[in-house]
């Protein structure tokens, strides 16, 4: 065993939960069989991120049950990354895993990842060698995984979500982190550590239909490229330099052929169009580059915080809970472990 991991451990699992409710229990016996199979204590954060169906009653019964669940109910929905890095925030286990609540994350694989942390890996993410999804949505993820990579600063791996364990001191990096826009698997690889893949299969949700669509996705790539690359930017100035070239190439080229043949110079006003058509297309796609850099640094310096907590059942000891706060029916819910949590801050104190 490594010397950074201790004999007595506990893992914790956050599970971001989005329209998963009738994957919760099934979610939770099977995070419980996976730990009972490495033999360690655990704690397990479901994470309800403003989901619509009946996510926060199913939850609360299973918190009722089991004191070792912890549910986070978020204001409304923020996303998963908020999702994550809320459960993250109260985590008190020595490492932690994370899910998607849909069991697209088997929780059998987490043994293996446990097996790794305890060979001296601080991080153990997952790598999807193969997923259950249409043709098409499996060459764009790939693809974009491989674009990505060429392009960030940092050594993402490719076809690796946000699925996988992290140490305690991987945790605490992160949580210290400033961004309000999360990207969790590209901090995972900004922060740095000794860190391994371990492949698995992804299957298909279990319920319902993907919350996600091509739209959607474009949105998760411009986040990632906007966070963690600037060859956009560079993209930008070699198109400049291009066209400068291209004019200059162009003004020779015509004074040339004027000598030659004056008659072979191009007139009229399509050819007028065209340049100014290519020219200004050119100019747009640059100011949308632009534009996407300037939106996400102004969303940076509002410092929102990148969730709201409603309410926690089951808080770990030692979190931080406010003054109570008057809200009608909240003792009928659960009495001793519905608490009022605080909003997190973005900058840890």
């Amino acid at each position: 065993m490594a010397a950074n991991v201790p004999v007595q451990t506990k893992i914790t699992a956050v599970i971001a939960c989005y329209r998963d409710a009738e994957a919760v229990p099934i979610m939770h016996e099977r995070l419980v069989a996976a730990f009972a199979s490495v033999g360690t204590d655990y704690e397990i954060i479901f994470v309800n991120d403003g989901s619509p169906d009946n996510a926060r009653d199913v939850l609360a019964e299973l918190a009722a049950r089991d004191p070792k669940v912890v549910v986070i109910n978020h204001a409304r929905a923020f996303g998963s990354q908020s999702a994550f890095t809320s459960g993250m925030r109260i985590a008190t286990g020595d490492a932690v895993v994370l899910l998607d609540g849909d069991l697209q994350d088997p929780p059998e694989v987490i043994p293996e990842f446990v097996a790794r942390w305890r060979e001296g890996y601080d991080v153990v993410y997952g790598v999807r060698v193969q997923r259950e999804a249409p043709k098409h949505m499996q060459m764009f993820y790939k693809s974009f995984y491989r674009v990505f990579k060429r392009m960030a600063y940092v050594d993402v791996p490719v076809d690796a979500g946000d699925f996988g364990l992290v140490d305690r001191r991987v945790v605490d990096a992160m949580n210290a982190l400033p961004e309000t826009h999360r990207l969790m698997r590209g901090l995972r690889a900004w922060v740095g550590f000794k860190q391994i893949g371990v492949p698995y299969v992804r299957p298909e949700r279990m319920f319902g239909t993907t919350t996600n669509n091509f739209r959607k996705n474009l949105g998760w790539a411009r986040r990632a490229i906007v966070s963690f690359s600037y060859a956009p930017l560079d993209l930008i100035t070699g198109l400049a330099l291009s066209i400068v070239a291209l004019a200059f190439f162009s003004i020779f080229a015509q004074l040339v052929v004027r000598v030659i043949d004056p008659g072979l110079v191009p007139r009229g006003i399509t050819t007028v169009m065209m340049v100014v058509l290519f020219l200004g297309g050119i100019q747009l796609l640059c100011l949308s580059i632009i534009g996407s850099y300037l939106a996400h640094v102004y969303e940076e310096v509002k410092r929102r915080p990148p969730f709201v907590v409603e309410s926690i059942l089951n808080a770990p000891i030692g979190t931080e809970i406010p003054a109570a706060r008057t809200r009608r029916g909240l003792e009928d819910e659960a009495p001793e472990s519905a608490r009022p949590a605080p909003t997190y801050p973005v900058q840890l104190s």
